[in-house]
């Protein structure tokens, strides 16, 4: 039947990519749905951007990933999961979304933008970067205010005021600062982000020491205004120039999407969508989830890297099913 599949895989990312690898290797049909670009997440990360992980633990489907230098750059990442689409023939559709499924007696409807599939088991792998932790502080909708870094070009000589104080913050404070911005951090806690990498660490806080980076600890954005910021710090409100505002808060699950699909999350585990840890199979039969938003808020949990075995758990369960589904 035409748009009937073994395995809907909803996201487009490097763990829908894996899984549709694994369906692939145990001769199950499958349909990839992602409402953005191939690899969406990575495709949004700033143009410069260098991985922290290596190539070889960002390997899937036995498909070498060649890079440069030891940690591959966003151009090269892009590459390489293009020509894992092309390797594979996957069936991928992408600018297409996923608005509702609906559970039948042996299927599901996945009813999307464009059409409606039919399919026995479905995967969501939809990862967290495209909702951004927000500050949720007066002014956080001004053009001015980013939560995705792009290119320091732009803030050549501006005024940038960059909230965080974990890798992402660290890596764009000091790319700004090298391209010619007046840089500020505004930092919550009362000292960097333990886990900032080996390499960045010494430069940040060198640059914080020597005052070339202005930092404010236990300090947090109240209010941004078109020409200016109030931070509220230890020693009271302080109101500075600002052009730019660079919010490196973190990223989230798309928890509206989850309930939509009738995912039940544990609140009191951070916001963990309820699943089977050794096959992920969530709260409704048949349904899995599978990659960085298996560790719900704790988004710094679970990376591409050690969540390459979760294709190949999800079809091993799904194998497991249908054997015992023929013999009955």
């Amino acid at each position: 039947m035409e748009n009937k599949y073994d395995i809907a895989i909803i996201g487009g990312g490097p763990t829908g990519l894996n899984c549709a690898i694994a369906a692939h290797n145990a001769g199950l049909s499958y349909i990839i749905i992602e409402r953005g670009v191939l690899v969406n997440s990575i495709y949004n990360f700033p143009v410069n951007m260098t991985f922290f992980s290596t190539s070889p633990v960002l390997e899937i489907g036995k498909i070498p990933f060649i890079s440069h230098g030891d940690k591959p750059t966003r151009r090269e990442a892009l590459e390489y999961y293009r020509r894992i689409v092309e390797s594979f023939n996957m069936n991928i559709h992408l600018l297409e979304e996923v608005k509702n499924i609906k559970k039948n007696k042996d299927d599901f409807d996945v009813k999307t933008t464009k059409n409606i599939y039919k399919a026995k088991y479905v995967i969501v792998s939809t990862g967290y970067f495209d909702t951004p932790r927000l500050m949720n502080v007066p002014g956080e909708n001004l053009l001015k205010v980013k939560h995705y870094y792009d290119d320091a070009h732009v803030y050549i000589g501006m005024d940038v005021l960059v909230v965080g104080a974990a890798n992402s913050a660290c890596d764009v404070a000091l790319e700004c600062y090298y391209k010619g911005a007046n840089v500020t951090m505004a930092i919550k806690s009362a000292e960097l982000y333990k886990g900032v990498k080996y390499w960045i660490r010494p430069n940040i806080e060198n640059r914080i020491k020597e005052g070339s980076i202005k930092a404010y600890f236990n300090t947090e954005v109240k209010e941004i205004k078109p020409e200016s910021v109030v931070l509220r710090t230890p020693e009271g409100e302080l109101e500075i120039d600002n052009n730019f505002v660079l919010a490196m808060t973190g990223y989230l699950p798309d928890y509206k999407f989850l309930k939509l699909l009738g995912l039940d999350v544990d609140t009191k585990e951070n916001c963990v969508p309820t699943h089977n840890e050794e096959t992920l199979e969530s709260n409704i039969e048949n349904v899995y989830v599978a990659g960085v938003i298996c560790a719900g808020m704790s988004t710094s949990k679970l990376f591409i890297e050690n969540t390459r075995d979760h294709g190949g758990k999800i079809i091993n369960d799904i194998i497991n099913k249908e054997s015992v589904k023929s013999l009955t």
